[in-house]
């Protein structure tokens, strides 16, 4: 920009100049002025005496600086753009490498966003796909890491380490690129969580035939919430509050029993004292053959391949989970360290 309102003052002095000294018509006057700034060889459209030349040659040095500015500047700005993609590029297929037990959001629209809140609240490593970049750009913006591709594709799936992710979420308003999704996460990686969004119930079975671990409908659960706000206000306040948002006091975590790890396997939980030792609540535990075991009782016998699912503040939560032993990484999070 400084360069082409340099070589502007330089034509409109120049045309002056020889206008008003030379005594020159206008039209004349601006043929010599750019000829003498092209440098294409033409000759003098009057003859000139030696202060008409010396201003020539002086005319003829500004231009070939100012011209030599402008294209220096052109050839910078398109090398640096270049160089600075590829490093852009090298970055982010590192950033995408180092990424590990993270999680994956398809999509990157209202739910999707929400999504991102709420994993950003509750500090997992999480990566964002769309293939729109004005939806990339926008998830750049506020922090996320995020890849613009398609998110059917098992070459996208892979660029963002599908095979070493924890769990990826199906987000997307289709119903047919979220089946699709489905199947290729399952393909690339058996052990991951899959979570799918479905816009009808027909959707819903066939999500889950696909393999989806989880399939949320966002008009089925959005009216079971609204009917629980109506019915239970202070129920689904409190359920609230201990699932999402990052000013929590109380929180909800899953917990994998393994024997490998857990010295209580085989114990029931009157023995184990997991409430005396840690101060948190043992909810419910789920069976590894899927059955449920609400409020358990001292009795209850801890086995193997059993999640309990407790509560409690986030140091207590902290301290059952040392005294269970480390959760298998392929199956559940850990719970937050902060």
């Amino acid at each position: 920009m400084a360069g082409a309102i340099a070589l502007g003052g330089v034509f409109f002095v120049g045309t002056l100049w020889y206008w008003l000294v030379e005594g020159w018509s206008w039209e004349d006057a601006a043929y010599m002025t750019v000829i003498t700034l092209a440098t294409v060889g033409y000759g003098e459209t009057h003859p000139l005496g030696s202060r008409g030349r010396l201003f020539t040659i002086a005319l003829i040095l500004l231009g070939v600086m100012n011209i030599g500015y402008i294209v220096n500047r052109f050839t910078e700005a398109i090398i640096q753009g270049y160089f600075q993609e590829g490093i852009r590029l090298q970055q982010q297929r590192r950033l995408m490498e180092s990424l590990t037990e993270h999680y994956i959001i398809c999509g990157f629209s209202r739910t999707g966003r929400q999504i991102a809140k709420e994993f950003r609240a509750e500090g997992v490593p999480f990566v964002v796909i769309d293939s729109e970049m004005e939806s990339v750009q926008r998830a750049q913006t506020e922090g996320y890491t995020a890849y613009q591709g398609d998110a059917t594709l098992d070459d996208t799936l892979l660029k963002v380490g599908i095979e070493r992710a924890m769990c990826i979420v199906a987000a997307l308003p289709s119903d047919a690129e979220n089946l699709y999704i489905v199947l290729s996460a399952k393909t690339l990686n058996s052990g991951i969580r899959v979570i799918a969004r479905a816009s009808t119930e027909e959707a819903l079975q066939k999500l889950r035939r696909g393999g989806a671990d989880e399939v949320i409908s966002p008009y089925i659960t959005g009216g079971k919430r609204m009917a629980a706000a109506a019915l239970r206000p202070q129920v689904l306040d409190f359920v609230d509050g201990i699932l999402t948002g990052a000013d929590r006091q109380l929180y909800m975590e899953e917990f994998l029993l393994d024997p490998a790890f857990c010295p209580f396997v085989g114990q029931t939980l009157q023995k184990a004292r997991l409430r005396s030792q840690s101060g948190a609540l043992v909810l419910a535990i789920r069976r590894l053959d899927g059955t449920l075991i609400g409020g358990p009782t001292g009795d209850t016998v801890l086995m193997s391949g059993d999640r309990l699912i407790g509560m409690g503040t986030a140091e207590q939560l902290r301290s059952l989970n040392q005294i269970l032993g480390p959760i298998g990484s392929q199956k559940l999070r850990r719970p937050k360290n902060s």
